[in-house]
């Protein structure tokens, strides 16, 4: 499988990250879309938001926020054939829209194509936090998306705030990231764990002395509003949104402040934001035990199976015992500064879980790390990181860290807490658990305080929100759809019985029927729907 379609279908997500990403990136082929209503060109003013959902708080001052809202963007050439690209002003801080600090917000399009009515912008979120939206829309949703939708939408998509070609948040140098994302994520002992925490507080002092000015304002809520922002300064009257994984998070927020400026939104692989931290962690730990255990089945039925044949418990038991090896003596990858040990070999591994079409590569790279070659491996690990050859890194985790730590109180106080905690986190993956518990300690030692909490959003009034759960999804599991659907004053459950991360795009005509009819004609599934 070519890695650059996995670095798609995979990425960052959730309420904690770590060494691992504790969550997950959505796009490639299987990525939702983003919909909105069909809407008039003419932009709706700067009113404040509804305050009857959960995310309601002291709305910014309209009068300040006017200027924003009424910006006119310079498209120009992206360097990408069919795309253009803009730069939108967002005030740094919601609370003082006219204080003159602002970040840029990067976006990009590709126009409708026709025949047919436009129907206006289809806004697009491939999850994180701290995926890039342009370079999904450039690599997959602006060229791959059904041919009717992109004939009746302008293609949309940004850079959230903190992300990429949009005022970033910067930690970590290429040679230091080397360092921590090879550092022992399963403590045997106090210098180990001394030297996982020391890890956690080196990325923590970095991001906050390379990005102080952005670091407190790089919530999900904050984004939600930019992206009223954006569908303002795009003529859009409603928000058509696709949003994928944390994408889902991004949209529902968006709705609970703005539900009468819904249009059609689709979230794909949903979230649960009415869980904490610690719950999300452990959530998401039982669901890549869920999809290890589908590829374990898979992989003890092909004849190139590195961990053999027998039940999955068979084969979790033997990765169990190489990852041991590995732990003790990392073998060889091509890079003298980079053999493949424990830490990054579980990391390549749950890269190719997002996607079942990874497995004969992930079958692959263990059988030749199982044999001294730990290349392959680590190619999939440096495609979750998004490490290029050169040795630099995409901030896909910086962004992903700080975001999260805003979002949300971190899930542990410190290293004891991790302890009691250890054993439920085992239970719940054999596997990874240890792993998936003591990356979720990132949080711990940030160095700006959470300004979110786990709530429920209502989206009270607005019109139908489709949320898309697939059954044994490794990074949203499915309860969290049932959860959120649940919670949505509007929202009606798509549900997909399949492996792999999201739904819409991944091959199944029923999803992809049910989507495109929703996005094109405004009729959503009915509720209870299943694929």
């Amino acid at each position: 499988m070519d890695t650059t379609r996995l670095l798609r279908t995979t990425g960052t997500v959730i309420a904690a990250a770590g060494l691992l990403l504790s969550g997950c990136t959505s796009g490639g082929p299987g990525q939702p879309k983003a919909s909105a209503s069909p809407g008039s060109s003419t932009p709706a003013g700067s009113g404040t938001p509804s305050t009857t959902g959960a995310q309601a708080q002291a709305s910014p001052d309209p009068v300040a926020l006017r200027p924003y809202y009424e910006q006119k963007l310079t498209w120009r050439d992206c360097g990408v054939p069919g795309f253009q690209c803009s730069t939108m002003k967002a005030p740094l801080d919601y609370a003082s829209p006219g204080s003159g600090q602002d970040v840029d917000i990067a976006v990009a399009r590709r126009k409708a194509t026709g025949p047919g009515k436009r129907l206006g912008s289809l806004v697009v979120n491939p999850g994180g936090p701290g995926g890039s939206g342009i370079g999904y829309l450039q690599a997959y949703a602006g060229i791959g998306y059904p041919a009717p939708v992109r004939a009746q939408y302008d293609m949309v998509s940004f850079d959230p705030r903190g992300v990429d070609r949009s005022t970033p948040v910067e930690c970590l140098t290429g040679p230091a990231m080397d360092t921590f994302t090879q550092v022992d994520q399963t403590p045997d002992d106090a210098a180990e764990r001394a030297g996982l925490v020391a890890a956690f507080k080196k990325f923590a002092a970095a991001c906050q002395a390379r990005s102080q000015r952005v670091l407190p304002h790089v919530s999900t809520v904050e984004a939600a509003r930019d992206m009223d922002l954006l569908r303002a300064v795009l003529g859009d009257e409603k928000l058509t949104y696709v949003g994928a994984s944390y994408g889902t998070f991004l949209g529902a927020t968006y709705a609970d402040l703005f539900p009468d400026r819904v249009g059609r939104l689709v979230l794909d692989g949903a979230m649960d934001p009415s869980r904490p931290a610690l719950d999300l962690n452990r959530d998401q730990t039982a669901g890549f035990e869920t999809a290890f255990t589908s590829f374990a089945k898979d992989c003890a039925e092909q004849p190139d199976c590195p961990l053999g044949t027998g039940s999955p418990e068979q084969v979790a038991t033997r990765l169990k015992e190489f990852f041991a090896k590995l732990d003790a003596r990392p073998v060889p990858s091509g890079e003298a500064t980079r053999p493949l040990g424990e830490a990054l070999a579980t990391t390549g591994v749950i890269a190719a879980l997002y996607d079942e079409a990874a497995w004969p590569q992930l079958r692959e790279a263990l059988g030749a790390a199982m044999n001294g070659d730990g290349a392959s491996l680590l190619a999939l690990a440096d495609s979750y990181y998004e490490r290029e050859p050169d040795g630099t890194y995409a901030n896909l985790m910086f962004a992903n860290a700080a975001v999260n730590c805003l979002d949300q109180p971190p899930a542990f106080s410190g290293p004891e807490a991790v302890d009691a905690a250890l054993p439920s986190f085992e239970k719940a993956s054999p596997v990874f658990g240890a792993g998936l518990a003591w990356a979720s300690l990132n949080c711990t030692y940030w160095s700006v305080k959470a300004t979110g909490t786990a709530r429920k959003l209502t989206a009270k009034g607005a019109p139908p929100i489709v949320v898309v759960g697939t059954t044994r999804d490794p990074a949203t599991p499915y309860k969290w759809a049932q959860a959120l659907a649940g919670q949505l004053e509007s929202g009606t459950l798509l549900t997909y019985d399949g492996d792999g991360h999201t739904a819409y795009g991944r091959g199944s005509d029923c999803v992809d029927t049910s989507i495109n009819r929703y996005l094109l004609e405004g009729k959503a599934p009915e509720e209870g729907k299943k694929c």
